[in-house]
């Protein structure tokens, strides 16, 4: 996380930070929908579905996959990709508590 001093706060603030940072570009997301469509894809076709060289989807794929969001397995010469649903399960609780937070507050504003 660079100079953010990431020991200033906890493993979980630390955790949805990171998954946000892995969310925050649109081929990324993009990615996602595809693999979650799809519910399986070879990488040389999201070369062309997404639009991006091959090292720049590899790069993308590669940030997806360190924060476990997505998984991949070699097949041949090829790596298949599909999301990860057991992390895919703990980030969307993490989500719905993050933004279900101020669910019963009233508007300071």
């Amino acid at each position: 996380m660079g100079l953010t001093k990431t020991e200033n706060y906890t493993d979980k603030q630390n955790e949805l930070a990171q998954m946000m940072k892995a969310l925050a570009h649109p081929a990324r997301i993009a990615i996602i929908q595809h693999l979650v469509k799809a519910n399986a894809c070879i990488c040389n076709d999201l070369v062309e579905i997404i639009g991006l060289a091959q090292a720049t989807t590899s790069q993308h794929l590669k940030e997806l996959k360190m924060v476990g969001i997505i998984q991949g397995s070699i097949e041949g010469t090829s790596v298949c990709y599909c999301i990860n649903k057991r992390k895919w399960d703990h980030f969307r609780a993490e989500f719905e508590l993050f933004f279900g937070a101020i669910d019963n507050q009233k508007s300071c504003c």
